[in-house]
Parts: C-alpha cells; structure tokens; sequence
C-alpha cells in the first residue's frame, strides 16, 4: 500500500471550526488501491459536541426564525457556489467510492446539485401554515396548522452515494429551518466535508450543518440515541437500519429509512427483447451493481430465456471496464476488498447450489486490474427464486435470471416473494399491461421500460423491509417539521362554552 506522505487531511466540521482528533481515517481509491486522504476520526464525544453546536444553532435563531424565502436564497447561492466547484466534487466523489467520471458527474453531484435547488424550490412554495375551516361546534373557533422545524437531525449517508443521498437529507432538513449533523460513511467522507464549507462561505450559519466522519458502531450509534437529536434519517443496509431503528426507539425518534433491495426486472412475452436487454444491464449493472434500487433479478418468459440470455451476453460484453477518470469507461471497480470478496462468495454458493455463470464470475486478468477492488459484469442461469443469490442483496454487478411459466401472475408473484420491496421494473410493449402489472407489485417504485428513474419530484422509498419513510417529492419536508394545531375561539365570553360539562355555571 502506498504511504500516506504527503496526502491532503480533512479535519471534522463542527459549529464552524475544523476540529481534527488523534484518530485518523485512511481514505483509498477502490480503482488502484492508493490512498487519497486521511480524515479526522470522530467518536461519539464529537457527536456531542456537534449535537450541542447544532442545538444551540437553532436556538439562536439565525437560521431556524429565518423567513423561509430567506433560507431559499442562501441554499440557492450555496448550490450555485458548489456548481462552480463541481470538477473537484466529482473528483472527491470518484477517488473516494470508484465511481467512473461519466456516472460521478451526471448522477453524484449532477442530481445531488439539482435536487439540493429542488428542495430550496419547496421551502418556497410550502404551505407552512393551513386554515382549517372555522368551526362552530362545540363554540365557534378557527385553528391553523403550522409546520415547523424539528429541531437537530442526525444523518448517517452511505457511501455509495455520499453526496447525492445525504442532500435528499440535508436538503429538506435545514429548508425546514432545522440543524443537522451528519455522520457520513467511513469509505466517502470528503465530498459531504467539502459542500459544507461550501455552504458556510456561502451564509449557512456556523453550527448549522455540522459533519463528523467516523465509526457507525461509535459515532453513528451515538447520533442514532442521542436524546437532543429530533430525527434520524439514514440510507444503507436493512440490518443496520434495523439497528438504527432500535437506538432511536430509546427517545421515541421519527426515523426515515432508506434500506436494502432485491429489485426485480420483469420481461413480458411481448417486450422489444432488444430493448429490454440493454434496460436490464443497465438496471443491474450501473455503478457496479452497487445501487439499492438495482434491478438485480431478470424474470424471463422460458420461451424466450435462452435468446435473452444471448442478448444479455452479447451486450454485457461491450461493457468498458477500466479506468474510472476514462470517459469511455463504463463501469468501474466495487467500493473495497471485503465487498469484493463478499461478491465471489455469492457467486461461487449459487454455482455449488445449482447455478451457471454465463458471464464473468471470476476476477478480471490482467495487470490493469493488479490493483484495485474488480469484478467484472456477472450473469447466471439457472437461477431459482429460493436461491441465497436471488434472496440476499450482493450490491455488485450481479445479475441472475429467473424463468417463469405461468404468465403474468407468476411473474408478480415471484417478484413480490421477497423481503424488499424497493423498486422494480417492467417490459412490455403494452402499456395499460404493464400498468396492471404494475398495480401488482408491492414496491416503492415500478419503471415501465426504463431503470432507475429517479425523479426528484416524486417519493422514493420502500415496502416491506426496504425501509420507512419516503424522500424526494413534493412532501418531502413533511419529514422534517413538526406538526403544531393552534386552536383560536371566537366565541366571544365564556357564556358560550360548554364549560357547564364540568363546571355549574356561576350566579
């Protein structure tokens, strides 16, 4: 491994300051295995301390009693400013997690940009105080229902999307007038540091967006439980959600949870096999395979499996694998060794259990790929639904086909048996049948003829244990402000309430 002389150190961000500590984070490119950074390791006396700067922040009022439509003008001008530095977030981006240039600049900070400016466009048009209708029972009154910030959030953001999923959070939370503190992945912490001296250079209050690199099993636990955090919100795995779930459950937090998938791509009898073909890699195999909302499993008619299966093959074999910084490179390599490992494992139990691999499964030769976390695009047959391979997120360029007999019917119900429920796509050149199927389908999101459209102004989330909770969409700051009913009478004396319930009306 190469030594870590002279490499940049980032240091944590809380209430303003750059706050370093005497442990250190060690940030390698999944590409070549060299080490781009190390970062300052909090722990859970960090988060404290920017829990109480993010505390304090809001009870001071710079930005929670700020007009909203003065909140939207600085998120704007922060947007803008990080638009100006987006060749350096993108490079923060791809060092970091692998990402290929292509995919960094057009969906890990070109949507995290994007939908940043989204959300300043709702605290805009917000309805941050609705009438009800005026009352005349049991006395005539009027209440108004407002919505207001919660307080401090704490975001825990993966690390395969670092800036762009922990903006769904960010976003809406501080539109809102919250503070936050974010405690983001140990592998991709430098672009979230970056945009957030970002925003304080552009008029984002000191305390108010506070960033603590470190451990999930110490900093993040402690942010899931600590008892001055109103709301955790956290995209990752379904067993550490499930934890977060319980750690929040200790001070009755809300909690919005963006978890694992199985996602399945459902080929009709009647699909343009050719089009369908190439959505169905492109489901699977973006970025790597290393996306919640994959398309993973390909449920194919049997009469038509094998010359799908030709098709997959002929394509997935045009996929470039290489150089991340390359723009013709199409798919890089998987964030680190354990996952990497962890992705051949599967491969090889579903081959012991039955399956073939027809595509890739083994590691890329070649010195190219000497250095460096690859695995090349895999498919197999002979796949069953019962199958680890078919049940288990791999989160990497894996994908398994499925044939099915019975129609549209076995179809959905091979696609709902499964503990996710994320998304799903469909293939058809039907569309009011693909509709019905559609309707069918006990997921968050269904694509008909198209992958991983995500859309920031429609929900995104999960059924089942692909979590809790929605982002993106035009309520998305419904998650991130409290409810309050203000009750006015107008009844005008007391002799027109029904005190007497209780009380004897006085002589």
């Amino acid at each position: 491994m190469a030594a870590t002389v002279d490499v940049k150190h980032y240091r944590m961000l809380i209430d303003g300051k750059d706050i370093d500590s005497d442990r250190r984070m060690t940030i390698i490119d999944p590409s070549d295995e060299t080490v781009v950074a190390t970062v300052a390791q909090g722990d859970a006396s960090h988060i404290d301390a920017a829990v109480a700067a993010a505390r304090a922040a809001f009870d001071g009022g710079a930005w929670s009693r700020k007009s909203p439509q003065d909140r939207v003008v600085i998120m704007r001008r922060i947007a803008a400013a990080a638009n100006d530095a987006v060749d350096e977030l993108v490079e923060l981006e791809l060092a970091c997690n692998g990402a290929t240039v292509r995919q960094a600049t057009g969906f890990h900070v070109g949507y995290a940009l994007a939908h940043f400016n989204y959300f300043a466009d709702l605290a805009e048009s917000y309805a941050w105080q609705r009438p009800a209708p005026i009352a005349t029972f049991p006395t005539l009154s009027q209440s108004v229902v407002h919505r207001e910030p919660i307080g401090v959030v704490g975001a825990i953001a993966p690390w395969n999307f670092p800036l762009l999923l922990t903006l769904w959070k960010v976003g809406p939370a501080l539109a809102a007038g919250n503070s936050v503190v974010v405690k983001p992945d140990e592998h991709t912490p430098l672009s979230m540091l970056e945009f957030a001296r970002i925003a304080e250079r552009n008029g984002l209050p000191p305390g108010v967006l506070n960033v603590v690199p470190g451990d999930g099993r110490d900093a993040g636990a402690r942010l899931a439980s600590h008892p001055d955090v109103g709301k955790i919100a956290f995209t990752g795995s379904t067993a550490v959600g499930r934890e977060i779930m319980r750690l929040a459950s200790g001070t009755v937090k809300d909690v919005t949870l963006e978890l694992g998938g199985k996602g399945p791509s459902i080929v009709l009898d009647d699909a343009d096999l050719d089009m369908a073909a190439d959505g169905v890699l492109y489901g699977c195999f973006v970025y790597s395979g290393q996306v919640c909302e994959s398309g993973t499993r390909a449920l194919v008619p049997s009469a038509l499996h094998d010359q799908f299966v030709d098709r997959l093959v002929t394509r997935a074999k045009t996929i470039v694998v290489g150089p991340i910084r390359d723009w013709d490179t199409d798919m890089g390599p998987v964030i680190d060794a354990k996952q990497r490992r962890r992705i051949f494992e599967y491969v090889t139990e579903a081959q012991n259990d039955g399956a073939t691999v027809v595509l890739g499964g083994e590691p890329l030769p070649g010195d190219d790929f000497a250095k460096g976390f690859w695995v090349p695009p895999t498919i197999l047959t002979d796949v069953r639904n019962d199958m680890r391979i078919a049940r288990e997120e791999v989160f990497g360029p894996v994908l398994v086909v499925i044939p099915y007999d019975g129609g549209d019917d076995e179809a959905v119900t091979i696609a709902n048996d499964s503990e996710y429920g994320l998304a799903a796509s469909i293939w058809t050149s039907d569309n009011a049948r693909g509709l019905a199927v559609a309707e069918r389908l006990q997921t968050g999101s269904v694509w008909i003829n198209d992958a991983h459209q995500i859309n920031c102004q429609v929900p995104f989330g999960g059924y089942k244990q692909s979590g809790v909770g929605r982002e993106l969409g035009p309520d998305a700051l419904d998650a991130y402000t409290e409810v309050k009913t203000v009750h006015l009478d107008l009844s005008g004396g007391r002799d027109a309430k029904p005190y007497d319930i209780l009380l004897s009306h006085a002589d």
